[in-house]
């Protein structure tokens, strides 16, 4: 079986690792923890870049750092992952769906100003694929209406929007490294900070609601409980690992950037023809190749490829079943305007073997295996 995914492995983690326990520090906040931290805010030109132990806890964070109150609302695309619902859900605030674009499945940044109320406080959107929503307007509304703004940039390390990174051009964003993304440490994630006067708070909720960071810099003489805060930063073994896959980040992303081109080249007569659509890559957008994928006709025709694909020995999956369906949906959240691709995208997108190293026989199979379906006649 080809599998969907294989976690990423460059050969010097284990040394970092080692590296890592023989300095006596694997709790956190050591010398490869600062050493991430400083790399994402070189190279992305962050402000702050904090490691957490996954892109959830970072959601959490930006929303505590947003200052919600129960009853105040946040505008979201549907079609995310349950994290992105429930940090704002974990502070009292509603949720208002809106629709998504039928070309990148991001939210439809012309549907927001509509789900504005007086109550509205923020707008979270998710970068699918790691390709960047639509910013400039999804900020321009934001400016005009005194909105902070959180993306969710799990799927997005590597990726920008106008010459900038993505996670580094709202208010907060926020990466994963989990184990199904193009960088890894197992479990974690970052938050990235675009104004300073957030930082000190940012890092009391990192440190269970503690000073700590202050008085390991020598700006207290001794640390205490000063607001609220949880268990958000990751062990030090975690971020000796990431750390080994940062000093082949560009290496990780032409091997899958060009595995991503071979799919699409590959399936460009389908799309040609109107028997899939391929993944969109708007103007200005440039993107990491976290996911190749292709919409179906319908749920019925993706369900096939899906069967057809396993009994050859491709593992391929579908992604997210929309959240306002879901019964915490249902309970949190409401959706603003007409779901007329939100649900129907869902049940067309189909996402192929896609992952650092993948062999290009294993994606000749593939690409043999999904022609051969579309040429059976779509079965």
């Amino acid at each position: 079986m080809i599998p969907f995914n294989i976690p990423p492995y460059v050969g010097n983690e284990l040394e970092f690792v080692r590296q890592a326990v023989e300095n006596k520090e694997i709790c956190g906040d050591g010398v490869f923890t600062h050493r991430c931290n400083a790399w994402l805010e070189e190279r992305f030109g962050a402000q702050k870049a904090l490691l957490t132990t996954s892109c959830t806890s970072a959601l959490e964070m930006a929303a505590w750092l947003c200052g919600l109150e129960r009853g105040d609302e946040v505008i979201l695309s549907s079609y995310t992952f349950s994290s992105t619902a429930t940090a704002f859900v974990l502070v009292g605030a509603k949720l208002v769906f809106v629709d998504v674009r039928p070309d990148t499945m991001n939210i439809d940044e012309t549907k927001i100003e509509a789900a504005v109320t007086e109550r509205t406080r923020a707008i979270c959107v998710t970068h699918y694929a790691g390709v960047a929503c639509e910013m400039d307007t999804i900020l321009d509304i934001a400016a005009r209406h005194h909105l902070l703004v959180v993306e969710d940039a799990a799927q997005g390390v590597m990726s920008s929007y106008k010459g900038r990174a993505l996670g580094t051009i709202g208010d907060f964003g926020c990466y994963s490294f989990h184990e199904t993304k193009n960088y890894s440490m197992g479990e974690g994630g970052a938050l990235l900070i675009r104004d300073a006067k957030y930082n000190e708070q940012a890092e009391i909720l990192r440190e269970k609601g503690t000073d700590r960071s202050k008085f390991y810099r020598g700006q207290v003489d001794k640390y205490t409980w000063v607001g609220y805060g949880s268990s958000y930063l990751p062990s030090e073994l975690n971020s000796a690992y990431l750390w080994g896959q940062l000093q082949k980040a560009d290496a990780i992303n032409q091997n899958r950037l060009a595995a991503w081109r071979r799919y699409h080249d590959a399936f460009a007569p389908l799309a040609a023809a109107g028997q899939v659509q391929l993944p969109a890559v708007p103007e200005g957008c440039a993107h990491n190749a976290h996911m190749f994928y292709l919409k179906c006709a319908d749920l019925a025709q993706r369900t096939a490829l899906i069967r057809f694909l396993k009994e050859g020995g491709v593992q391929a999956v579908f992604h997210y079943i929309p959240l306002h369906s879901a019964p915490a949906g249902l309970r949190f959240g409401r959706f603003a305007g007409e779901d007329l691709y939100t649900t129907a995208g869902s049940e067309q997108l189909v996402r192929l073997p896609l992952y650092y190293g993948l062999a290009e026989q294993d994606q000749d199979t593939v690409i043999r295996r999904v022609l051969a379906f579309f040429e059976g006649g779509a079965r």
